[in-house]
């Protein structure tokens, strides 16, 4: 459907998920991927938007720019997490539109399903029951924006596909402690917990210089510093995380979900997912995931252990859990030709690796 030289433009290339398909996209011999920073284009301004592809002309556009967050960050600021997604999807899908673009694909997330969805989440999951309430706002919009996709495809003859990866961690990761997600949040409050008990406040002060912090500055004094990393739930050989541990997760190397996204895009066609539907055309997005969980204290143990942490991990119950499992079906991108290579244990080991010298 692409040629090695179509023009592909992936919106949020230096992201988490933007930079791995970008990368997998090159390394398949793709010569004209191109993207833009914030700084160069802001997706949430329409004009600009418009301008851009006025300019560019591109054959086809990876959706992969949102404003993304943790439960913290879902929690509190709501209103920014459905204007900014909602807004971001308008401009690129319907441009994209405009501008006659091949194909498209969409970038949600598996938080779309409802909070008491039976398990695995299978694709047909959707809009059957309530939303999980900490991350409404925010799986409202990616919700949106599939059937935006779907519904450009069915009145005007796209050829855009949606796909929901379930929890991502690998290279060019957020660890902003207020927010990121969880596992690069983890490993963070981990080693700097480590560094702590070790007593090795210059290298706290390197990560805090290279990642600041609201409440903790490099230039503080130690006490300072201590006290401030404390309203994290970072102290001296010890870490408090939110939430009971008990929840069930499911995590995607980074790079294998490009892989993925990039299989998709190249020969997954939406008539192809239509064929698949039983009566009316809907839920035709594939969830892209491991089909393999495991508890959020299981996940702090793995990495403790990749940090080599001897120290302890509390759990404060007082904050919310979020949804209590969340595992995806992948019976439908199985059938589709594709199925991740990269296991946790080791995923996480690299993932550490790549935090110490970035």
């Amino acid at each position: 459907m692409l040629d090695k030289d179509s023009k592909i433009y992936v919106a949020g290339h230096r992201g988490l998920v933007g930079s791995a398909i970008t990368a997998n996209l090159k390394k398949r011999g793709f010569t004209n991927v191109i993207g833009r920073t914030h700084a160069e284009l802001d997706l949430t301004d329409a004009v600009a938007v418009r301008e851009f592809f006025d300019t560019e002309k591109p054959d086809a556009v990876v959706l992969a720019a949102a404003h993304v967050g943790g439960i913290m960050a879902n929690s509190t600021y709501r209103a920014d997490f459905i204007y900014e997604n909602l807004a971001i999807q308008q401009n690129v899908i319907g441009e994209a539109w405009r501008h006659g673009v091949k194909r498209l694909l969409f970038l949600g997330s598996t938080c779309i399903y409802p909070r008491e969805a039976p398990q695995p989440i299978t694709e047909d999951a959707l809009l059957t029951s309530p939303l999980e309430y900490t991350n409404e706002p925010y799986a409202i919009a990616k919700i949106a924006g599939l059937k935006m996709c779907e519904s450009f495809n069915l009145q005007y003859g796209t050829d855009y596909v949606a796909v929901m990866p379930t929890n991502l961690y690998g290279p060019n990761d957020n660890f902003h402690l207020e927010n990121s997600h969880v596992l690069p949040a983890m490993i963070r409050k981990i080693h700097l917990a480590k560094l702590l008990q070790q007593g090795d406040m210059e290298a706290v002060r390197r990560d805090l210089a290279s990642r600041p912090t609201a409440h903790a500055k490099a230039e503080a004094s130690d006490d300072e510093i201590i006290a401030g990393l404390a309203c994290y739930g970072i102290h001296p050989g010890k870490v408090v995380l939110w939430g009971s541990g008990k929840p069930l997760r499911e995590f995607l190397w980074s790079e294998d979900m490009a892989d993925a996204c990039v299989h998709i895009l190249l020969n997954v066609p939406f008539k192809s997912l239509v064929e698949q539907c039983e009566g009316d055309i809907r839920n035709t997005h594939i969830n892209i995931g491991t089909g393999k969980e495991l508890t959020i204290a299981e996940l702090a143990n793995l990495v403790k252990s990749a940090a080599g942490f001897e120290g302890s991990i509390e759990w404060d119950s007082t904050k919310p859990d979020g949804t209590m499992r969340k595992l995806c079906s992948v019976e439908r991108l199985h059938k589709l030709g594709w199925q991740h290579s990269v296991e946790l244990d080791d995923g996480i080991k690299r993932l550490y690796n790549w935090y110490l010298t970035n």
